[in-house]
């Protein structure tokens, strides 16, 4: 990275990108000076200058960060490297040795995410527009629509971040409390996160190609243009965390809150065979059989032909089956064929 002084301003270039991991044991002072565009990351995760020598371990606890959530955030900004989805969803790597990697935590994501809403809807959005009006002479007519195209970009992003703030943390936060959701999941919001910064580099074209300025205005705009390039790879990093990190570290968890229902329900419909035995009516060989095929997915007919009886008998098996376990529904006798050992998962 280099800097320009632009009217007092100092404005960041886009660089390559920096090879190297950072980890942990690496000192704060040599990540910053390696890559200060993260300056903003530190602000955002709460994290104050003044960290002496110390490493970026030391400088996380003592600012109460997870440091696994802000390397995570750091490498994937920097080098484009995410955390390794076999570490986020608990499996094993390809020598099956469980990974070591140790998991972000979402409550601290969730809180970098808020803040980066805060810092670009209160402080770069009205900056950017402050110097684009400031370069735009009050009798250009296209430079007023221009500044038009800006105010609806900016509407834009403040929409999408105030989706997330309202409907995609709420349900996060409901997750963490091992709550679920039927009408909304992490796949609806993937789905629909679509590039924030189309509407950005629209921008940028209509001013480089149709906005005159005399030579003192020029630089303002010139100002104006790197803020805008700034707020573009800045929307990309944010889409990148969420994307990379965020989206998968949710599926992993709704994956286990699912598969923690089922085995709850088995749990559950294992402990009420066993209590409900005494005083039942037992089930009949020939029930087990017409329960199985039910789990095996075949039709009234296809058990009727299976078991060499009538489609009338089958009928009355299962009107039986249901009075006897009191239950009526296939995957509810999935469950206790399951249970029962009438069938393998």
């Amino acid at each position: 990275m280099w800097v320009l002084p632009v009217l007092g301003k100092h404005l960041t270039f886009a660089a390559m990108k920096n090879s190297k991991t950072y980890e942990a044991t690496d000192k704060m002072i040599d990540l910053i000076r390696d890559n200060y565009n993260i300056l903003q990351s530190l602000s955002a995760f709460g994290i104050p200058l003044g960290f002496g020598d110390r490493t970026v371990e030391e400088t996380c606890r003592r600012a109460r960060v997870d440091t696994a959530t802000f390397l995570a955030v750091v490498n994937l900004t920097i080098n484009g490297i995410a955390p390794p989805i076999s570490a986020i969803e608990g499996k094993e790597n390809k020598e099956g040795v469980e990974s070591m990697t140790v998991m972000p935590s979402l409550q601290s994501l969730l809180h970098y995410l808020d803040a980066c809403h805060r810092y670009f809807i209160d402080y770069q959005l009205p900056s950017v527009r402050r110097e684009l009006s400031e370069s735009i002479q009050s009798a250009d007519e296209i430079g007023r629509l221009i500044l038009r195209v800006y105010d609806e970009y900016a509407q834009e992003i403040r929409r999408h971040m105030r989706y997330e703030e309202r409907t995609l943390f709420p349900y996060i936060e409901k997750l963490m409390r091992g709550e679920t959701s039927t009408n909304y999941s992490i796949e609806l919001f993937a789905k629909q996160h679509a590039e924030a910064d189309k509407s950005l580099k629209e921008l940028k074209q209509l001013i480089i190609k149709y906005l005159p300025a005399d030579i003192h205005n020029s630089h303002r705009l010139t100002s104006a243009l790197y803020l805008i390039y700034n707020n573009e790879e800045w929307l990309a990093n944010h889409q990148n965390v969420e994307d990379r990190i965020l989206v998968p570290l949710i599926r992993g968890m709704e994956q286990r809150l699912k598969l923690d229902r089922v085995q709850s329900a088995i749990h559950h419909a294992a402990d009420s065979s066993s209590e409900g035995k005494e005083g039942r009516e037992e089930i009949s060989e020939r029930e087990k059989e017409v329960i199985t095929a039910v789990v095996q997915g075949m039709s009234n007919k296809q058990i009727a032909e299976h078991l060499c009886i009538s489609p009338h008998t089958v009928v009355t098996h299962r009107k039986n089956i249901a009075r006897k376990l009191q239950i009526h529904s296939p995957a509810g006798l999935t469950i206790y064929a399951i249970v029962n050992g009438l069938v393998r998962i």
